[in-house]
């Protein structure tokens, strides 16, 4: 038991403030009871907080707003990444990456090639929701997000500023891949976005 604590705390003294540790980390170094035991025990240290079930990370304290919770985003890349999922922005989420709302949306929605999940951190909730092989095969970070907010804004509802600021982001896009995402795109939203692009400035 405390060779495995000794080895856990000394791996968690290597990695960076403010890091996402996973208690499969430190899988084979001991049983998941005695690793589950030793996380536990470092919290209690502080050396280590628990975010969520299955989820830690190292303490990082700002002199004003003292102890710090790790960027939501930065969250779901990380558990994505050791459950190798593919994870792809939507809803209000897929809006604020395009700057389409300069609000932060308290529940961020990925859809994923995984399992449903849901993430509490904070005031903040992070929710991975499966869906088709379809859709996970969109490409890039332009006509990809905007099919996903679209999806959000429903087209019917979208004011001229919007539009504006939609067109002008699919302009940018590569055709071929603009091309391939609208194949994939649901009637309503390739027909609308075929519509938007050769409206007259």
């Amino acid at each position: 038991m405390d060779n495995v604590h000794k080895h856990i705390e000394h791996s968690i003294l290597r990695h960076k403030k403010g890091a996402i540790i996973f208690p499969t980390d430190f899988r084979g170094k001991g049983s998941d009871t005695a690793i589950k035991m030793s996380l536990s025990r470092l919290c209690k240290e502080d050396k280590l907080k628990r975010l969520a079930k299955g989820i830690y990370y190292i303490p990082k304290v700002d002199p004003l707003f003292g102890t710090l919770l790790p960027v939501p985003e930065e969250v779901a890349e990380a558990v994505a990444k050791k459950e190798k999922v593919e994870i792809k922005p939507a809803g209000a989420n897929a809006l604020h990456r395009l700057g389409l709302t300069t609000q932060v949306p308290t529940k961020l929605v990925y859809i994923t090639n995984g399992e449903d999940r849901q993430i509490k951190m904070g005031k903040t909730t992070i929710r991975f929701k499966a869906t088709t092989p379809k859709k996970m095969a969109m490409e890039g970070e332009l006509s990809s997000l905007i099919i996903q907010a679209l999806s959000e804004l429903k087209t019917k509802n979208i004011d001229s500023y919007t539009e504006n600021k939609l067109k002008t982001l699919l302009e940018k896009e590569t055709p071929n891949r603009l091309k391939k995402n609208l194949s994939i795109a649901p009637a309503n939203i390739h027909n609308y976005i075929l519509k938007l692009l050769n409206k007259p400035k």
